[in-house]
Order: C-alpha cells, then sequence, then structure tokens
C-alpha cells in the first residue's frame, strides 16, 4: 500500500526554475531534471556523491507503466547542462529474497530513498510481496545500494518461510438429512483444486459420520491434487438416522491425525468439520473440543441450514444449531465460523475458506485470528540512525504498525504490545500505521527512536522510546489535536547548533484543516529539554490560501481546477545544512497543494537551538498543476553541488526535481559619525553659507564594512551597494539641507558604489534658520547591494541606521554647566499594604539654577514591592524599565532658573514582600554640573511597611441539634467504657484560608475551652483532633484524658452543685487549651471534637447556660505582618438547658383556665354597664336620617 496521500501530494521541478521570493536559494540559476508524471518521478530525492560526481537520486514508485509499475531510482549528474538526462538503475531486476516466490509486480521501489552515511544508499519498495500457497503477503524490501551504483544486497526484514505443509482433516456430516450430496462432492472439488497435495506439501484426510464413522481417505494416502480429486469425486454418502459429530470429531483426532494414516509431526494440524444438524452426542462436545484444544488442532465449522430451511425449523432451534457450531470453531468464532442457507451455497464460501486456510501456510502459530508481519510494507519509512537503519511497517499487526531496527547484528521486530497503551481499553490504537515516519535523536543520555502513528484514534501520535536489546521503552507520547490531521506522518529531528544533540523534533500535520476546511497543514516544532523530555514550543503554518472552486468562486480572479483545496503544508520536512552560513542548520517544509496544487516550499533559519517561528523564504512551484503538480513532496539538502562552498537544495515532485543552487551570504555593516557631534547655532561658521546666511554645517562620514560568509576567496571581487541618507528623518520638514543637494530633494542623497572590504564617503549638510529644540536631528540611513546576482545580504543584519545630532544653546564657549536640585516627598510616612493594592504619590520638584540643561532626566529607582502607576502631568513623558522609571523634563533642555513640578503615582505589590518600600530619585542632564553642587541631585525615599495577611479565618459548629437538651433525673450509665457514651457529640472546624494571592506569616492558633466546673465536674472533654497535612497541633494527653476504653473503663460520680452563670469561658472556669502550628497557610483546617459530659449538667441545679470555645490567631512574625481585627479571634458557644421533670402540673393549667374565664366576664360586664351592647344599629340611624 502506498502512502495514503502519495497521489495528491507529489510535486515537480520542471520546466523553469520558480520564482524565490528572497533570501538565497537562487531562483535563476540551477538544474531541472524532468520525468513521467504518470511514473511519480519525483516521489523521493536525495543528493549523492561518489569518485564518478555529483548526483541527484530521483525516486519513481510507478515506474514501469502500464504493466508491472515495479518503480526504481534514476541517478541524475549534476552539471550536464539546460536538458540533462536520467539514467534508470533497474533495481527490481536486482533486487531479490532466496528461496521465495517473488511478487514484483507494484512493488513501488523507489517510495522511500535515504543516503547512507558510509557511502551508497537504501532505496524500498514497501508494495513487494511473495506467495505461500495461493496466498501474497506484502512484506516490503528495501535494497543496500554501493557507491558505484551496485546492489550489495536487499533486505526483508518481514519475510517469513512459507509453512506450506499442513495435515487437513474433513469431517463430514454424512447422515440422511444432508441432500442432495452431490453438492457435497462439488464443494470439496472446488475446494482442494486450491490445494498443493504433496509430501512436502499439504496433506489432506476425509472421514465422514452418521452413526457411524468412516476413514474415507487417509492423509498420506495421495501425492497429487489430480489423484486426490477423482477419489473426492466418486466419494460414497456416509448415511444414517444420527448426526454423531461428536463422535465424528473424536475418531478424526484420534485416528485420522495418525502417523499410521499419514500425519506428519510438527506439521499444523487443520480441521475442516461440515455438519448440518444438531449432535445426537452434544454431550460429549465439550470434552472432545476440549481435547482437540490440547493438541493444537485448529478447526473450521461449517453449519448447513437446508436441512432446517426444508423443514421450516423455528428460529430458536436454527439458533441453537448455529451456537453448536460455533462453540466447535476455534476462536476467534468470527474467523473459524461459516453457515450456509444450504448444500448448494457451500460453494459461496471456497474462495473465503481457502484464503483463511491458505493464511496458515504463513503463519507460524496456531490460528488465523490476526496478520502479524505478513503484510507489514516494511521500508515505507526509514531512517539511518548510530544503532543501524530504522524501517517503519505499517502494514504490520493488522496495520497497527510497527518499526523494524536492521543492524549488522541482526534484525530488531517488536512485538505487536511494545507500541500499545495496555490501559487502552477503548482500542483507539487499532489500525494506527506506527512506522509511517521514523527518526532518532541524540542525547548525552544516549538515542531516542520516534515513530508516528498518523491514525492513532483518528487524531495521531508519535512515540518516543528507548531500544535496549530487543527490549522497547516508551518514554513519551506526543498526541495530535483534529481528526484527520495526519499528526505524525513525517518527522524530521534537528541538531540546530550542530553541537552532535538534538534540540528540536518536527511533527508534520499535512491535513490539519484550516478555517475554511481546506487541508492547510501545520508543523508542530517541539524543544529536547534536559530531561529528555520533548515540550512544544511553537507551531508552523503556511500562508493563507484562497480556496476559490466553481461551486465557491465568489471575489476570485482565479478559480482552482485540482481538489483538494489547501496546502498540505508538512508533507515533507527536510533539515537543510545550514543554507545562510550562520553555523545554525535550517529547514525547509514543502507544501504541495498550494496555488492549485503547483506547489511550494518554505524555508526557516535556525537560531540558537530552534528555528525562527518566521519563514525567510517561500520557493513557488512554477507547473501549471496538470503536467507537473505538488512542488514539496520531497526535500533534500546536504551538500554542495556546484562547489561554491555553499549547500544547495533539491526539491521533488509529480514530473519532476529541481536543484537550485544557494547564493553565497554577505555581511554589510555600516556606521555614521558627524563632525561637530553637537549643533550649537550660536558658533556659526563663515565657511558655512545657507541661502546667503553664515550657519553651521556638519561633515557626516558614512563607512561600510563587506565580508562573504563561504570560504570562497572573494578578496578581488567588487561588489555594488547603495544608501539612501536622510535628514531629519522625524520630522515632516527638514531643518537642514545637504551643502550640494541631489536635484529630487535637499534633505535626502542617493548613492551607488563598489565595495571590495571597506568603504568611507563624505556629505555635508546645513542648519537652517528659526530652528527649535524640541528634539534633535535625526540622520537616516538605508543601506543594501545594488544587484541581486551575487551575495545576499544577511537577513538577521540590520539594512538601516539612525543617529541624532543634539542641538545645543551654550553660549560662546560652547560649555553648559547647570546646577540642578532636587526635592522628593512621599505622600505617606507609613503603610500597612492590604490586597487592594493602595496607591500613594511622590511629589517631585526640580530646579536649574545656572546655565541650560540639556536633556534632562528625573531617574526614579524603586524595591519590587512597588509598581509605577503614572506620572501625574501632561506635558511629562515617563519611561518604565522593570524597576526604574525615567521623565524627561524640559525637553531639550530645563531653562536657566526654571523650576518644574510634577507626581509619580505608585502601587503597592502585595506578591513581594519588604520591609521597607525604598525609592532612589537622582536628576541628571546631558550639561556638565560642578562637584560641589552635585550633593542636591538625589534622593532617597524609605518609606516602613508591613502587609495585613491575607486570610479568612472561620469556625463552623457541627452537632445534631442546635442546642442540647438535658431533662432532670434523665439516666446515665455508671461506668463509661467509650467515649461515644459520655453525651453529645460537638464537632468545630477551623479554617485559615489564603483569601488573595500574596505572602502570609507563619502563624499560632490557640484553641481553648472550658474543662472543669466550680466543683471540679468535667463539662468538655476533647475527643479528636485532626488538622490538615501542613499543620502541627500539640495535643497528645490532652485528647481522651481519661483513657476511656473497653479496657478501660471511668465510674461516673459527678457532684451536685448550682451553675448559675449564663457562659461559661475560660475566665471564670478551669480551661484547657492546646496549639496548633500554620506554617504556611494555603487552606489548612483543624477539626475539634468534643463530647459535652453529660452526668454533670444532669446532676447540676441550672436553667441555660453556654459553653464558650475561644480560639485565637497569633501572628508569629510581627516585624513584617500584622493581622486585622476581624480575624483575630473565633467564639462558638455550645447551649445547654434543662428540663424539669414531668413538665408543668394539671392543677396549675386548670386555675390558670378558669382564673382568665373569670377575667372575660368581668370584662363583658363592665362593657355592658357602660352600655356598650346598646349602641344604635344602621337601620336605626337610616330611619332618625328619614325623619328629619
Amino acid at each position: 500500500m502506498l502512502r495514503q496521500m502519495q497521489y495528491l501530494k507529489l510535486t515537480t521541478a520542471l520546466v523553469l526554475l520558480p520564482c524565490v521570493l528572497s533570501f538565497n536559494v537562487d531562483d535563476k540559476n540551477g538544474e531541472t531534471f524532468n520525468g513521467p508524471l504518470e511514473d511519480m518521478f519525483g516521489y523521493s530525492v536525495q543528493q549523492f556523491e561518489n569518485s564518478e560526481g555529483k548526483w541527484v537520486l530521483i525516486g519513481s514508485p510507478l515506474a514501469g507503466q502500464p504493466a508491472k509499475r515495479t518503480g526504481d531510482v534514476y541517478k541524475c549528474r549534476v552539471g550536464q547542462g539546460p536538458n540533462p538526462k536520467c539514467i534508470k538503475l533497474e533495481l527490481p531486476e536486482n533486487t531479490t529474497i532466496p528461496n521465495l516466490h517473488e511478487v514484483k509486480e507494484n512493488m513501488t521501489m523507489g517510495t522511500t530513498l535515504i543516503t547512507n552515511p558510509q557511502g551508497g544508499f537504501l532505496a524500498c519498495g514497501p508494495q513487494y510481496g511473495y506467495m505461500c500457497g495461493q496466498q501474497t503477503y506484502i512484506s516490503g524490501v528495501c535494497t543496500n545500494v554501493s557507491s558505484t551504483f551496485q546492489v550489495l544486497n536487499s533486505i526483508a526484514p518481514a519475510v517469513q518461510e512459507c509453512a506450506k505443509e499442513l495435515d487437513i482433516v474433513m469431517v463430514l456430516d454424512g447422515s440422511n438429512s444432508i441432500w442432495p450430496w452431490t453438492s457435497i462432492i462439488e464443494f470439496l472439488v472446488k475446494f482442494l483444486k486450491n490445494i498443493e497435495i504433496g509430501a512436502k506439501l499439504s496433506q489432506v484426510g476425509i472421514v465422514s459420520y452418521g452413526e457411524e464413522v468412516t476413514h474415507n481417505v487417509n492423509l498420506s494416502q495421495f501425492d497429487t491434487t489430480q489423484s486426490l480429486l477423482a477419489k473426492v469425486e466418486k466419494l460414497p454418502q456416509q448415511t444414517g438416522f444420527k448426526t454423531m459429530t461428536a463422535l465424528g470429531i473424536d475418531t478424526a483426532r484420534k485416528e485420522a491425525f495418525t502417523v499410521e494414516r499419514g500425519a506428519r509431526p510438527g506439521v499444523k494440524k487443520v480441521m475442516i468439520i461440515v455438519t448440518d444438524g444438531e449432535s445426537h452426542d452434544f454431550y460429549n462436545l465439550d470434552k472432545v473440543i476440549k481435547e482437540c484444544e490440547e493438541d493444537d488442532i485448529e478447526r473450521f465449522g461449517i453449519a448447513v441450514l437446508g436441512d432446517y430451511n426444508r423443514n421450516n425449523r423455528s428460529i430458536k432451534e436454527v439458533k441453537k444449531f448455529i451456537e453448536e457450531i460455533q462453540s466447535i470453531s476455534s476462536d476467534p468464532v468470527g474467523d473459524h465460523f461459516f453457515n450456509v442457507s444450504d448444500e448448494f451455497a457451500l460453494l459461496n464460501i471456497v474462495d473465503a475458506l481457502g484464503s483463511r486456510i491458505f493464511a496458515l501456510e504463513a503463519t507460524s502459530g496456531n490460528y488465523t485470528s490476526s496478520f502479524e508481519m505478513e503484510m507489514s510494507q516494511a521500508g515505507f519509512s526509514a531512517h539511518t540512525s548510530k544503532e543501524g537503519v530504522m524501517l517503519g511497517a505499517v502494514g504490520a499487526y493488522e496495520w497497527n504498525g510497527t518499526v523494524v531496527m536492521h543492524t549488522d547484528q541482526g534484525t530488531v521486530v517488536p512485538l505487536n504490545a511494545d507500541f500499545q497503551d495496555p490501559l487502552d481499553e477503548r482500542k483507539e490504537s487499532l489500525a494506527g500505521y506506527v512506522g509511517y515516519a521514523v527518526q532518532s535523536a541524540s542525547t548525552p543520555n544516549g538515542v531516542l527512536y520516534i515513530t508516528g502513528a498518523p491514525r492513532y484514534n483518528h487524531t495521531g501520535r508519535v512515540i518516543v522510546y528507548k531500544l535496549d536489546g530487543e527490549i522497547i521503552t516508551v518514554t513519551q507520547v506526543l498526541k495530535g489535536e483534529q481528526i484527520g490531521s495526519y499528526f505524525g506522518s513525517v518527522l524530521q529531528t534537528v541538531d540546530v547548533d550542530q553541537d552532535s544533540y538534538t534540540d528540536i523534533l518536527l511533527v508534520g500535520a499535512p491535513m490539519f484543516m484550516g478555517p475554511e476546511r481546506e487541508e492547510q497543514g501545520q508543523v508542530y516544532v517541539y524543544k529536547l529539554n534536559e530531561k529528555g523530555l520533548f515540550e512544544h514550543q511553537t507551531t508552523l503554518k503556511p500562508d493563507n490560501q484562497t480556496c476559490c472552486t466553481s461551486a465557491h468562486s465568489h471575489g476570485c480572479t482565479i478559480v482552482n481546477t485540482n481538489g483538494p483545496c489547501g496546502a498540505r503544508f508538512g508533507t515533507a520536512i527536510a533539515e537543510v545544512s545550514d543554507l545562510d552560513l550562520d553555523g545554525n542548520r535550517d529547514v525547509a517544509i514543502g507544501a504541495p497543494l498550494e496555488n492549485d496544487h503547483k506547489g511550494a516550499v518554505y524555508v526557516y533559519h535556525g537560531a540558537k537551538k530552534t528555528i525562527k517561528e518566521k519563514y525567510v523564504q517561500r520557493i513557488p512551484g512554477p507547473g501549471d498543476g496538470v503536467k507537473t503538480k505538488f512542488f514539496g513532496q520531497s526535500i533534500h539538502g546536504v551538500m554542495d553541488l556546484n562547489g561554491d562552498g555553499i549547500i544547495d537544495i533539491t526539491i521533488g515532485g509529480l514530473g519532476g526535481a529541481s536543484l537550485f543552487w544557494s547564493k553565497d551570504v554577505a555581511e554589510l555593516y555600516a556606521n555614521m559619525t558627524f563632525d561637530p557631534n553637537k549643533i550649537n547655532l550660536q558658533q556659526p561658521s563663515e565657511d558655512c553659507v545657507l541661502g546667503e546666511r553664515a550657519t553651521v554645517c556638519v561633515k557626516t562620514r558614512v563607512c561600510f564594512n563587506y565580508s562573504v560568509k563561504s570560504e570562497k576567496d572573494h578578496t578581488n571581487l567588487g561588489t555594488a551597494i547603495k544608501y539612501n541618507l536622510t535628514l531629519d528623518s522625524l520630522r515632516a520638514k527638514s531643518r537642514a539641507a545637504f551643502v550640494n543637494p541631489d536635484e529630487k530633494s535637499e534633505r535626502k542623497v542617493q548613492v551607488t558604489a563598489n565595495i571590495i572590504d571597506a568603504l568611507c564617503l563624505e556629505h555635508s549638510f546645513a542648519m537652517k534658520a528659526n530652528l527649535d529644540f524640541r528634539d534633535p536631528i535625526m540622520v537616516s540611513l538605508e543601506f543594501g547591494l545594488a544587484e541581486d546576482t551575487g551575495p545576499v545580504l544577511d537577513g538577521d543584519l540590520p539594512t538601516s541606521l539612525n543617529k541624532t545630532i543634539p542641538l545645543v544653546d551654550c553660549g560662546s564657549d560652547d560649555k553648559c554647566i547647570a546646577d540642578l536640585s532636587l526635592k522628593a516627598v512621599p505622600s505617606i510616612q507609613s503603610l500597612v499594604i492590604k490586597a487592594n493594592k493602595e496607591k500613594f504619590h511622590v511629589l517631585i520638584t526640580i530646579r536649574n539654577s545656572q546655565d541650560n540643561a540639556y536633556n534632562t532626566k528625573v531617574m526614579l529607582s524603586f524595591t519590587e514591592n512597588i509598581n509605577y502607576v503614572k506620572v501625574k502631568a501632561n506635558d511629562k513623558v515617563c519611561s518604565l524599565n522593570n524597576t526604574k522609571v525615567e521623565c524627561a523634563v524640559g525637553y531639550p533642555f530645563l531653562k536657566s532658573n526654571v523650576e518644574e513640578v510634577f507626581e509619580i503615582l505608585f502601587e503597592v505589590n502585595p506578591a513581594h514582600v519588604w520591609k521597607e518600600i525604598q525609592i532612589n530619585v537622582t536628576a541628571s542632564s546631558d550639561s556638565e554640573e560642578l562637584k560641589t553642587t552635585l550633593h542636591d541631585n538625589s534622593v532617597r525615599i524609605s518609606i516602613p511597611v508591613k502587609y495585613e495577611a491575607g486570610l479568612r479565618f472561620t469556625a463552623d459548629r457541627h452537632m445534631k441539634e442546635d442546642h442540647i437538651i438535658v431533662k432532670e433525673g434523665e439516666q446515665y450509665p455508671s461506668v463509661f467504657n467509650h467515649t461515644s457514651v459520655i453525651g453529645e457529640e460537638v464537632k468545630i472546624i477551623y479554617t485559615v484560608k489564603k483569601d488573595v494571592d500574596m505572602e502570609t506569616p507563619p502563624l499560632k492558633l490557640r484553641v481553648m475551652y472550658p474543662y472543669l466546673s466550680p466543683s471540679e465536674n468535667i463539662l468538655l472533654y476533647l475527643t479528636h483532633v485532626t488538622s490538615s497535612q501542613d499543620v502541627r497541633c500539640q495535643v497528645r494527653d490532652l485528647i481522651n484524658p481519661l483513657k476511656i476504653n473497653n479496657n478501660n473503663t471511668h465510674t461516673i460520680n459527678p457532684k451536685k452543685e448550682t451553675l448559675s452563670v449564663f457562659l461559661v469561658g475560660c475566665k471564670d472556669h478551669p480551661c484547657k487549651s492546646f496549639i496548633c502550628s500554620i506554617p504556611h497557610v494555603n487552606n489548612s483546617q483543624v477539626n475539634v471534637t468534643f463530647r459535652v459530659w453529660k452526668p454533670t449538667f444532669i446532676k447540676a441545679e441550672f436553667s441555660s447556660l453556654h459553653m464558650v470555645v475561644n480560639a485565637t490567631l497569633e501572628n508569629l512574625n510581627t516585624d513584617l505582618f500584622v493581622l486585622s481585627a476581624t480575624n483575630y479571634a473565633r467564639d462558638v458557644k455550645i447551649q445547654v438547658s434543662k428540663e424539669a421533670l414531668g413538665g408543668i402540673p394539671l392543677w396549675i393549667i386548670i386555675v390558670s383556665i378558669l382564673i382568665g374565664l373569670m377575667i372575660l366576664a368581668l370584662v363583658i360586664f363592665a362593657l355592658w354597664k357602660a352600655g356598650f351592647f346598646k349602641r344604635k344599629s344602621i337601620e336605626d340611624m337610616e330611619n332618625e336620617d328619614m325623619k328629619d
């Protein structure tokens, strides 16, 4: 099987060399090698050198169209001229594995192509196959070719010797229900025609049964297929009214597979059972099948449903019959069980049954449950590591895949389980294609081997492992992120700094879908850390592709004619040996679907043990997308093929390959100097006149240094450079003009000159009148090479330079002597820092008492526990650099006897804990200042601070009831043998939680609780104290102090007393306490459990009281921290009430009711006497109104 994407991911180079966007891959010089598109000429490319010269090797996996399509490799000599010819190496003819029936058709030689560091190269045909019986197995093959293009040997690590010897016994149901018997004969004849019979081949025996068993044919009876068929065509039916299937199987096991009947020791045993009904001796089947298992007999069961269908048997009966035949068949049943509707349909399963039987010929195990290396396609990918050659075998183990290591000492073929996750219950690894790509990484601790499985869980993954002998240890797994992206289908390790150790791993996901559902592709860059693990660093993506199709062509100027749309960026990834000559290796990445399948290649430069995220060059393919396409399918660049000392790059694809020469890389450095270096307009020169006015002239000296990076001698070659010089480039209108200006502009000159190693030129300019002094004069220089035929400039070097000339106004002596004085006053003298980031300001006052102070600055450096916010002045500009603020004052100068006042606003930073805030304020300028006046140029501010601990202290009480009720005379046990009988349980959970992201001090939690009453009866009894991991509590002798348990009881005899205090706390009663240390607050907990000593309260006289458990926090670092008042203490109250025995007496209730009734009667009598019940009704009032 060729790569899934090969027909769409191949490229070309071709009739014209592609256009290059930038940098040093030359687009005008190189060579092109063309070949048949239909042969996939250009699918793989390698640069190669031997004693005969320099070559480009080109793989053509489908060479040999339209017949055998064996594929091949072409050698193309470099330097043949405009129409170079390539020679086919005829590798398939010279590639052979002894003692095999080889199948070279469609072997796809040249799919994989790698050069050998010791000379020669390796070419692979992953679809190379061989025959075992009637079965073809695609094992794959690789051929070692010498430096003189001679085949040295062939490697096929997945090939297994065909086990052609099989002993097959057919057990046939010949009972009367089988009809017609001729259908059984036709089935046997068709099946046996495909089996090669012979003493060194397969043997077939036949046993038929009904009520009895008959040996029709012994295993060794016939030595040819034709003689066996002659016997079978006349085979009689056994007949009988019973179906004794267990007897037939057992007889075949015991007798048919004996040496006397021709069975061969060590040869695989196969039994085929054909029956049309349930056995009459079914009770023996389990025992018989177990014995077959013990004898390693592989069984195929065929259920014939003809009799069931003819007699309209029930579904239940059919199901029972099928289950019986399935129980006879070997595991897995799906590979060993067949059922047909009737005897005539047996012919339909002959091919399927034959393929299962023939599969046994290439397997050494007992069962045909799955393929192992038979379809492995070894050589699908290849890589030369320090230990040997890694060969990807994607078809191994039913396309789970594997990686074969081939060395001079032998071949290591991993087991299926070596690359599988033992916890993979969802079987995500099935058909994952391990070995699709292979690479290795060199580390100080040894070699890491890497392979991709792009179909793993549909998202793909990359497996990193170590190999110790035959033991594989997976050290890391990198997983893809998008379904169908083919993550891991392309791998490339890069030693960027060339120190012999791998720096990065690039993983291609060429079918990654972009935002428009196009196959954009992307490449993941992983950095190898010191622990030997790959960390994701960045993800590379191609330029956005506009998918213009006939269905989506709105706004498109050109409509794509090829599909799918996209780029498939990452189809090929190649390490390129230092294109730009900076000492770092570079990377080239192919995107063969770009530009309607014309393709493109992106070049990335290496830097600092990685590659730059932005590509430096994009090479577009020139093909038409039809005859030549998929430029960027294959890339190789490790040799200098034209002798100029620079690595060249070869890019291949469908239809051809291109060899690009690389240009030399030049370094051009520039510098500018000015004379004078300051402009003082009070000192004009008579020799400098601008507009009939004497002014100040400045000579600008522009100097260049030029060199090339390659080892080639360039000392006698001149190179043309060009540069532009612009005056006052920050201004729309220049304050200066060149003395001999260009006709087009008085502020700009353009120069082209020739340079060998160094060059200096001078230009003079004069200052105009009425200058302002807000900013200095900036002179800008832009430079580069004048021609593109020679070297290219190093892209990492600047091509422009800006320098400024300050303007001064200091009198005739040209000396500005200033006297700065500085005051800095903070708005606070001390501070408690809380989480809300309090703000304060520093009032700055700066004064100049002497000459103009040019470029005056106020610098503030401060400790990390504060942050700069802003300057409170509209005319001031301040810049921040970490913990330093620089403010320009009175730019371009602070005039004489002028004072400036402004405020700098700061906010505290609780993340950094310091004992004080320190701010150093300094004033300076470019003008001179006498040492005697420097004492007032700086101020040191120190503000003592403390930090309010940002925490939350809570105490939560947990009880069954809200408060405890004790009944008068309630009974209690005389002896306590367990703490659970003491009384109600009270649990208190103290939590100290970090409330904000700032430091907290170490704390001490003290818990105090009332222990004894005035009569020394126990009140609260401590039973448990637990805490979070970071907390340590000193409670050893306080928990269960009486040691109450089954082995140590405690007799109860409380004293009777009166508890008259409503609050029972530690001020008036004997208490106990314990301390818990909390060194680091995060979410710290202390759980305290008490038992209320109930006998004390049953004996005591009281109505209701509260016992108070007090907890306090103590700050152990008072120098830096304070606790807020709300987080200092927590009181938990435990209420205990007493209920009198029997409640309220009945006579009190009766007397109370009578007294109430008497009072009600007296009230009614009083109201009657007062006439309350004689008021007029509404009707009486209405009658009176009518009379009126």
